[in-house]
């Protein structure tokens, strides 16, 4: 590499937009976003050392990014770029034509000499390359570049559009997330001469809108996150300053628990730069009220940390996380408690309103809300849920009236004044209003439980009548959604389809029911009487999308902390079992078969099995008669699965699949002598037949558990 007349100088890079408070729930995409893209437009320009390190900033009012090891230029560095096959660069009489010229001219070589041009290849394959050694980037104009283009990919859901007065006095229009007031631009100490959103750069910014106002200067680009921490009272770093809180809120809690959800943390520490926590209360009488509408009260109506004691009961003290530092903290404490009273009281009004009216006597009202324009209304969806899950409680031998009953009332809430404020309450709510309705504990646990599980590694249901009808309700939504043509594709799932089935995947298996996954596909599919949900919801469409989801959780689940591994996921699921209850026992069983000595000869055997049986176009008899058997192999084969047959059978009506899988060791050597001694494919179409029929015998009992070629 060329470095001829090269000369440059490795400092610190810092940029930063100072803005008008920003978006609070995108705050931290926005940061990462941000830093990355500048860095990476850094990096492709060989402006960074593998030493350079980024670091972003985020706070409600700037984005900012620092990086080390910065070059003020680039080095030169060859380039070799093909151009055109020499037939098309040149003329008959060997002058460049139209095509090379313009070409040369887009890369930035017209007056390059064309006989420097490299030739390379033979005959038709003949091609003319570009040899030069190319100049490096320039950091000022590459940072520009960087900038501009950053600032355009930001993940910013609506755009603001303002004016800027320029120097000439005209206004500029411009479009950002919120209005720019300064950019920061430094390199080392220098200040880059560079311009965006209508701003130029400079080494001034400011500090904290309350507790230091006005603008702070930034002497070194190095010194910027302590300058802010240590002048202007803001925290820069978004990860630094809600490590801060959390401790913080922890620290305040004084030995209770505090409630602070990943979600709300972020939002917090988007909406402060210099975080301070103050303790403040509320009237105990407000306790009266389902502790979890004060909570959500609190979270999503003010921002609010709530606190429980260890047993998880709600505290009438709460935490908030104030943009002011101060002594005297009464106002604030005060303040924040005057504000969260009328937002307690909403939620003790809706409760008490909710319970005058038993949800049974919503039942009526579900006919008013639409539920999809093709597949009804929430009362059709009701009864469709309601017969689904008293087939599911029948197959159990469970209380098919319970299931019933919680069908009914399970969405009733749905029309309450609580969960029309807020819609995360649903079932929730339907279990406290159910309860005080006096309906069966195990039909208002069903309320709630039916939901479950919301999320993957979410609670899974611990009343039988809400495992029933969470199954019911997930396949009522699997069946009918795909049946109005709404299946997932690619990213898109509006309906949590894949939520869906991985929820009765986790349900069946996790709790052990032994139910046939087809049958339940087919019992959903019969509630629905529109034609295009039986044409479109075929009952094999719909086992591939749960059996793939099912093959994702598998690969999740691991023995001893050795995660099953794809072969052994395939050799099951490619039985298409109807019960996926036992499917982890048969991964287990399977994961020791594997460990046998003898288990690398049987899978291979197993597979060599399988494809004579594929590439068979004839009819094979449905049982070997022994009466045809001729050599000594294939009668020892014929005698050893016979002998072994009864054992295998019981293993497997037993669930005993270790035992199983064990016990085909006894058929190793006669399958072995067989492929040395037996030629299936015989002349005698007889013998062939019935040869074909053994291995047929020998193939199903491999695999009553599990495809063992799949192993090979």
């Amino acid at each position: 590499m060329s470095t001829s007349n090269f000369a440059s100088t490795t400092e610190t890079l810092l940029i930063e937009v100072f803005t008008e408070e920003l978006p609070p729930k995108s705050l931290r995409r926005l940061g990462d976003a941000f830093s990355e893209g500048i860095f990476s437009v850094l990096k492709a320009n060989g402006l960074t050392s593998e030493n350079s390190i980024a670091t972003g900033y985020a706070t409600p009012r700037r984005l900012a990014v620092e990086i080390s090891h910065v070059l003020s230029q680039a080095p030169d560095h060859p380039v070799r770029e093909k151009l055109l096959p020499t037939s098309i660069a040149f003329d008959a009489q060997g002058k460049p034509t139209p095509p090379l010229l313009k070409k040369l001219g887009s890369l930035g070589y017209a007056d390059i000499d064309i006989t420097s041009l490299e030739k390379s290849g033979e005959g038709k394959n003949e091609a003319l390359y570009l040899n030069v050694i190319a100049k490096g980037a320039a950091l000022e104009e590459t940072a520009l570049q960087a900038l501009i283009s950053t600032l355009s990919k930001l993940p910013i859901a609506k755009m603001m559009h303002y004016q800027v007065l320029q120097k000439n006095g005209e206004l500029a229009d411009v479009e950002f997330a919120r209005p720019a007031h300064r950019i920061t631009a430094l390199h080392g100490k220098n200040i880059l001469n560079i311009s965006a959103l209508g701003i130029d750069a400079s080494n001034h910014t400011e500090g904290h809108r309350f507790l230091a106002p006005g603008t702070i200067q930034i002497d070194s680009a190095a010194q910027y996150e302590s300058e802010l921490s240590n002048k202007g009272k803001v925290l820069p770093s978004f990860t630094k300053r809600r490590e801060f809180i959390e401790a913080s809120l922890l620290k305040a809690a004084a030995g209770d628990l505090v409630l602070m959800p990943d979600s709300l943390l972020d939002e917090v520490t988007a909406l402060v730069e210099w975080p301070a926590i103050y303790e403040c209360h509320f009237d105990q009488e407000f306790l009266e009220v389902p502790q979890e509408c004060l909570i959500l009260t609190m979270q999503t109506n003010q921002k609010y940390f709530a606190l429980t004691d260890q047993q998880g009961k709600l505290r009438n003290r709460f935490l908030i996380v104030s943009n002011i530092e101060t002594d005297k903290p009464a106002a604030i404490v005060s303040g924040n408690e005057r504000v969260v009273r009328p937002r307690l009281s909403d939620a003790r009004f809706f409760f008490q309103q909710d319970q005058k009216r038993p949800l049974a006597s919503r039942v009526a009202d579900l006919g008013k809300v639409v539920y999809h324009n093709q597949l009804g209304n929430q009362l059709d969806r009701m009864k469709r849920v309601q017969a689904i899950a008293v087939g599911i409680a029948n197959a159990l031998s469970a209380d098919s009236a319970l299931a019933s009953r919680a069908a009914e009332i399970a969405k009733t809430d749905l029309l309450t004044d609580m969960v029309g404020e807020f819609p995360e309450l649903q079932g929730i709510m339907g279990r406290y209003y159910a309860t005080h309705d006096g309906e069966n504990k195990e039909v208002a646990s069903a309320c709630s439980e039916h939901y479950m599980p919301r999320f993957a590694g979410d609670a899974l249901p611990q009343t039988q009548t809400g495992t029933v009808l969470a199954i019911a309700d997930k396949l009522e939504t699997l069946v009918g959604i795909w049946g109005v043509g709404l299946a997932p594709t690619g990213d898109k799932d509006p309906y949590a389809l894949r939520r869906h089935a991985l929820g009765v995947c986790r349900l069946l298996l996790e709790k052990n029911l032994s139910l046939s996954l087809p049958d339940l596909i087919e019992l959903a599919r019969k509630q629905f009487p529109q034609k295009e949900v039986q044409d479109k919801a075929k009952l094999e469409d719909i086992y591939a999308f749960i059996n793939d989801r099912l093959r994702a959780y598998l690969r999740d689940q691991s023995v001893a902390g050795k995660p099953f591994t794809t072969e052994e996921i395939d050799a099951v699921l490619s039985q298409t079992p109807a019960q996926i209850n036992d499917l982890i026992a048969r991964l287990t069983a399977l994961r020791e078969f594997n460990a046998l000595p003898q288990a690398a000869q049987l899978a291979a055997a197993n597979k060599r099995i399988s494809n004579i049986l594929k590439k068979t176009t004839t009819a094979i008899p449905a049982t070997c008669s022994s009466k045809l058997l001729q050599l000594p192999a294939e009668i020892a084969l014929h005698q050893a699965l016979e002998a072994v047959s009864p054992a295998l059978n019981a293993a497997y009506e037993n669930r005993q699949f270790v035992d199983l899988l064990k016990a085909l060791v006894a058929l190793s050597a006669p399958i072995d002598q067989f492929f040395a001694d037996v030629m299936v494919m015989d002349p005698n179409p007889e013998l062939r037949d019935n040869r074909l029929a053994l291995l047929q015998q020998l193939h199903q009992k491999m695999n009553l558990i599990a495809d063992l070629g799949k192993l090979a």
